[in-house]
Formats: structure tokens, C-alpha cells, sequence
């Protein structure tokens, strides 16, 4: 069984993409105390017949159970979770899903040990032994078995820090656990949501849409409607934050780009909008921008309550409302931080991940296809989206540890001497991504595009963690010895630039908000009111919206004042109040009444999945069965809704000429020949693109 699992992670699971000798370690390792563990129950047998029988069945069963992970994967790029198990009857096709199982040439030799066993078992070539196994042996084996599990978890701990608690990836969890012990902690979560979620019921809603309700802002009149019917493509910016906006070292602008876009008049650019995730880092900052809840206190939504969560999200909403098509862009793979799930539960349909690209040889970096090529190589894919669109990129060259090769790098930019290599790297790879970006948005103007699209740009999550502050306070003009939780805090800013071609009255707004504020600020420009939706932000240009910016971990911050660790803190004069009066005691006291209300509320709402129990108008609930995201079904879907003779998809205005010549890169990889390495998209793909 161990060498059958390691054999599917070599032929079928893409050896788990290791990337160190000490993550093979791991891999090689991760199936022996989990295969020692369950194979040690039949000895519990004494009968010689059961003990033969039933080890017989089990490894035919773990066989079986390895087998349907290894087709599944094949077929969505992920990994079977308990969930998908419970609900097969809910997506299976009958006698068509048997046609579509794909069989390779080496799959007899995942059975061939099982026929060669009942043979010689039948024939008595293996004799069988009567004698029994003392029950202390038994005990022993699987004392091993549990030491080797535990051992496995502990060494995965020290490559991948909180690798239980964030479960970010299910690709990690068996590359470093094994998908034994994977499908036991999925089984468990599984267990444990469905707990809370039983005890659930419609009532508690209620509280939590009077709260919702008490707390709407409104529109703000001057900019309602100003994007209305144009395309919707928001830049998710990794790691991103609002110190990098107009910096610069050495004479020269960190982001130039991004700096002309911050300033123009046809944006609205925000100088204090806070990041507001939890250890769910990426996908927190998704969820808080696409739905306008937050995170959970502890760990991963996407990851742990994804797999059957019912959102009201953003593609949801848009294409309910305004008949907007969706789409996201990733170079990463398709199971990371559960996105294939997610995304089909939110309404998203088209999930164009890592396995759409080319993503061999230098194209990529360890988490996934390098900015330039994720812009350019998506235009394809882009083109034959229905207008309007409503579209996400998600970058990664911006992703610690903040190296790219030399190839990649502008030899005109020369970065900081700091002493730390992240914060110097940070500098290189933000230079990097604002030529990206400046690439992407020639594109959009020489297609088309650019009139009719609205673009968010938005920092997910600081980049610089606090322990390197001491090396970038001398480069914002700070004395490392005077640094203080509040200059932490106020790193936590992260850029939102919301640019609309022909707005002409866009400016810096210096209301105090975060991203849990972008949903209903996005739907408001595009003329659709957020009110009937449970959304806990507020529209960032409403005149009647509060400033108080919640964080996850309940502390919060406002234009006055700052609570950080339950020390307040003075916004303006950066210094500790520890005597406050009893005027300022009862503000500090209803801002932390307020913060905890609101992470209550969302974790009501999550937790216990309570937006099943509630039907806005106009709203029907996401079919996730809907959305298949399998290649073949991708891309002849774009194809065939291209070809129809009312398709708004640019390539159909464009008369079936396809706009990827109109993209122009300096990305030296575009040069590299295909034929010299192996790619990781399929014929299917290749046909498309060509």
C-alpha cells in the first residue's frame, strides 16, 4: 500500500509539486504510519479465516479508496474530500459519468498485487498460518503506527507552521500528511460543521439581518451608477501595501505605474484602507471583498467550511442582477486554499487555474505563474468572456520570499541596502508587479476594453512582517528605536484603487474603511443597491458610513483613536492614551461593543451557515452541481457562447480575430521555446490557444 501511494503521487498527483528534499522526506514517509496503523486491525482476528478475509478486503479497499482519489484528481485537479463522498448522489451522472473516467495504461498496476494475492491464496501457495497474534503485539504496531503519524506531523510543522489550524491547501495537508490522514482530518471538520449546522435554525437569522439592516449607509448620490453596465476587473495585488504608493529609493518610483493610476482624476484611490484577514491570509481577503463577511477567528473559511458554504457573492450577485458572465485568473493550482469549491459555491463560472497555463521551466515561480504571463497568457481565456464581465486576477510574483530571477528584474532599478533581503527583494518584486500591471492596462486599451471596464485594485494583506520593522522604519522616515504597535498597525494599509475611464471627478479619499467595505462600494457604482444583501461593510462614499475599521483579531481603528492588544491609542499624536477620561473611556468602550458585535454577527452568519435560510429578491440560491470547471467543458463552453450569433464577447466584436497580438510583454520568458520543456497544460488547451 505504501508503494502503490507513493507510485500514484509520482504518475497521477504530479509528486505533489515538492519543491525540497525535505518536503520529499515528508512524502515519502507520510504513507507508512497511517497504512500501519489500519492494516494492524485485522490481526484483532483469531480466526485464521477472518484474519485472511479481512485483510484481503481492507487492502482492497484502501485500494479502492486510492484509486477513486487518483480518478477524481485526474478530472478536477483536487483532492476527494469527505464532503464530495456524502454528496455523490447529488452530482453523479449516471451512466455517463463512466464514459468520462479517465483510465491511464498504468492503472492495472494499482490492482495487480490484490490478483496476484487471491490468486495464491486460492491456490494455497500462501500457506495460512493459524497461529494467533497476542493482542500486546497488536498494540505495539499501532503505537508505532499513531509515533509515526505523530512524528510525520510534528517534522511538517516545521517546513509549514500551523499546517492543521490554516489548512490553506489540500495539496499541502497530503504532501505532507498523506491522503489517509488528510481524508480523517477532512472527515472530522466535516463532522464538526455539520454539528453546529444542525443546531441551526432560521430564527437566528433574524438578529442578524436587524443588524444588517440598522447598519446600511446608502448610496452616495454624486458617484451611484457612474460604472453602470461596464466590465468589472479587479487586480488582486499579493502582499501588497500602501507604502510602496508614491515611494521612492534612490531617486527612482517603486511604482510608477500604479502611482499615475492613483492619482488619476478617473480614479478613486482610498490612503486608509486596512487589510482585515485572519490566518486565512489570501482568502480571507477574497471572501471579505467578494461577500463582505469575514474570516473565521481561527483558520481558513475557504478551507474549512468552503466545500458546501452558501455564499451571496459578488459573480453571484452581478450576474443575477445585471447579467454579468464571471470569470478568475490564477496561475496557481486549482485546489489550493479550496478555490475549485469556493468558487463554484460563490457563482464564479470559470475558474481558469495553474493547469490553463504553461507553467514549465522559469514561467513560474513556487506559487504559481509569474504576473506578465498570468496577464498576457489569460487574453485567450479573457476574450471569449460575455460582456459585461466581471473578472479576477489573482498576481504571485509579489509573494514572500520576494525573489524573481535576475531575467525578470528592471536593470534601471536599483533597490534599498536595509539589511534584510525580504525588504530589499519587497521593493524589487513591487517594481515587478507595476509593470505588470502597466502591460495589462495597454493591453485593455489597445483591445478595446479599456472604455468599457471598471478596475479594482486592491492589496490583499501586508507584505513586511512586523519583525522586520526595525529594517524599514529609516525608509519611511522612522526611528527604528521609537517604532510602536500603532506604526504596526498603521502598515496594515493596503492600496484600493477603483479607476473608471470617463469618471473625471475621482480624487484620494482619506475615509478610514477595509475590505470587508469593497462589495457594496463596487455594486453601488454599477448602479445595484446592496441593501437586501447580508453584507456587513458599507459603501467607502457614503456619506453616512462609520470609520471604524474592524480587524479579525478584534482590535480596531478609527480617524481618533486605536485599540491594539486592548491598548488605546491617539490616531493623530501616535501616542499611548493610559489615562483616558471617562467621556473617552465610553467612545473606546462603544467602539469595542461595536468591533465585537460585528465579528459576531459574521461568525453567526458563517459558522452556522445561516444564508441558506435566507432568499433576497431577486436572488436565487448557487447551484454549485452547475459549474463544471474541467478543462474540455471550460473551454468548449467560451468556444460555443462565442459562436453564437448574440455573443458581446470581444472576440465576436472583434469579428472571430482573436486581440492576443494586441499584447505586448518584455517577460524574457515569452521567448523560451515550448518544445524544451515539459508543459503542465493538456492538448485540450494547446487547441484553444491555437
Amino acid at each position: 500500500m505504501v508503494l502503490k501511494t507513493l507510485f500514484a503521487y509520482g504518475m497521477d498527483f504530479s509528486w505533489l509539486h515538492v519543491s525540497s528534499p525535505y518536503q520529499v522526506f515528508l512524502m515519502l514517509i507520510n504513507p507508512i504510519g497511517f497504512n500501519m496503523l489500519v492494516l494492524a486491525l485485522p490481526l484483532f482476528f483469531k480466526n485464521k479465516h477472518l484474519f485472511y478475509g479481512g485483510m484481503m478486503a481492507l487492502s482492497a479497499g484502501l485500494t479502492t479508496f486510492l484509486y477513486i482519489s487518483i480518478v477524481y484528481f485526474r478530472e478536477f485537479t483536487d483532492y476527494m474530500s469527505v464532503n464530495v463522498i456524502l454528496n455523490y448522489s447529488s452530482v453523479n451522472q449516471g451512466g455517463k459519468a463512466a464514459g468520462a473516467i479517465s483510465f491511464n495504461g498504468h492503472d492495472f498496476l494499482y490492482w495487480i498485487d490484490l490478483v496476484i494475492l487471491l490468486v495464491l491464496l486460492l491456490t494455497r501457495r500462501i500457506k495460512q498460518d493459524a497461529r494467533p497474534i497476542r493482542t500486546g503485539k497488536i498494540f505495539t504496531l499501532m503505537a508505532a503506527g499513531w509515533l509515526v503519524i505523530i512524528a510525520n506531523l510534528a517534522l511538517a510543522d516545521i517546513d509549514r507552521p500551523q499546517l492543521l489550524t490554516r489548512q490553506f491547501d489540500r495539496e499541502y495537508l497530503v504532501k505532507y500528511l498523506g491522503i489517509g490522514p488528510f481524508t480523517a482530518l477532512d472527515g472530522y471538520n466535516t463532522f464538526t460543521t455539520s454539528q453546529v449546522r444542525k443546531k441551526a435554525k432560521p430564527e437566528e437569522l433574524d438578529k442578524v439581518k436587524k443588524y444588517v439592516q440598522e447598519n446600511y449607509a446608502g448610496m452616495n448620490p454624486t458617484y451611484a451608477g457612474k460604472a453602470k453596465g461596464k466590465n468589472v476587473i479587479v487586480i488582486h495585488l499579493e502582499s501588497f501595501q500602501q507604502f510602496a504608493i508614491d515611494k521612492k529609493i534612490n531617486g527612482q518610483e517603486v511604482t510608477p505605474f500604479l502611482n499615475s493610476l492613483y492619482h488619476s482624476s478617473d480614479s478613486i484611490s482610498f490612503d486608509n484602507f486596512f487589510h482585515q484577514v485572519g490566518q486565512g491570509k489570501t482568502s480571507d481577503a477574497e471572501n471579505l471583498m467578494e461577500t463582505s463577511t469575514y474570516g473565521l477567528p481561527q483558520g481558513s473559511l475557504f478551507a474549512k467550511l468552503g466545500n458546501d458554504q452558501t455564499f451571496q457573492a459578488m459573480p453571484a450577485i452581478l450576474n443575477q442582477r445585471e447579467g454579468y458572465s464571471s470569470a478568475v485568473f490564477h496561475g496557481n493550482t486549482g485546489s489550493f486554499w479550496n478555490r475549485t469549491n469556493v468558487y463554484k459555491n460563490m457563482g464564479y463560472q470559470n475558474w481558469i487555474s495553474g493547469e490553463y497555463f504553461d507553467t514549465a521551466g522559469k514561467k513560474s515561480t513556487a506559487w504559481g505563474l509569474k504576473d506578465k504571463l498570468l496577464f498576457k497568457d489569460s487574453v485567450p481565456y479573457l476574450e471569449h468572456l460575455q460582456q459585461p464581465f466581471y473578472a479576477k486576477y489573482i498576481t504571485v510574483s509579489n509573494h514572500i520570499p520576494y525573489e524573481i530571477d535576475k531575467d525578470d528584474q528592471d536593470p534601471n532599478f536599483q533597490t534599498t541596502n536595509s539589511g534584510s533581503k525580504y525588504i530589499d527583494n519587497y521593493f524589487v518584486t513591487n517594481h515587478y508587479l507595476d509593470q505588470a500591471v502597466k502591460e495589462f492596462f495597454d493591453y485593455l486599451k489597445n483591445s478595446g476594453l479599456y472604455d468599457n471596464t471598471m478596475v479594482v485594485l486592491y492589496g490583499d494583506h501586508f507584505g513586511i512582517n512586523n519583525s522586520d520593522s526595525k529594517y524599514l522604519a529609516p525608509i519611511l522616515g522612522k526611528d527604528p528605536d521609537n517604532w510602536t504597535d500603532l506604526d504596526n498597525e498603521n502598515l496594515q494599509r493596503t492600496p484600493l484603487i477603483i479607476h473608471v475611464p470617463g469618471l473625471k471627478n475621482g480624487g484620494i479619499n482619506h475615509t478610514y474603511g477595509g475590505e470587508v467595505d469593497v462589495a457594496p462600494t463596487i455594486e453601488h457604482l454599477l448602479g445595484i443597491s446592496s441593501e437586501r444583501y447580508i453584507q456587513f461593510g458599507q459603501d467607502l462614499l457614503s456619506t453616512s458610513r462609520s470609520q471604524l475599521v474592524v480587524m479579525r483579531n478584534k482590535d480596531w481603528i478609527t480617524p481618533e483613536y486605536a485599540s491594539i492588544s486592548g491598548t488605546i491609542w491617539d490616531t493623530k499624536s501616535g501616542q499611548k492614551i493610559t489615562d483616558p477620561t471617562p467621556e473617552q473611556q465610553k467612545l473606546f468602550n462603544k467602539y469595542q461593543a461595536e468591533a465585537n458585535e460585528k465579528l459576531a454577527m459574521s461568525d453567526s452568519l458563517n459558522q452556522k451557515n445561516l444564508l441558506r435560510f435566507y432568499h433576497p429578491l431577486g436572488f436565487k440560491a448557487v447551484d454549485a452541481a452547475a459549474y463544471d470547471y474541467s478543462k474540455t467543458k471550460t473551454l468548449n463552453r467560451l468556444k460555443k457562447a462565442s459562436e453564437n450569433k448574440d455573443s458581446t464577447s470581444l472576440i465576436s466584436q472583434n469579428g472571430g480575430q482573436s486581440t492576443v497580438s494586441e499584447y505586448i510583454t518584455d517577460a524574457p520568458e515569452i521567448n523560451d521555446d515550448p518544445s524544451s520543456t515539459a508543459t503542465d497544460y493538456d492538448g485540450a488547451a494547446k487547441a484553444f490557444l491555437n
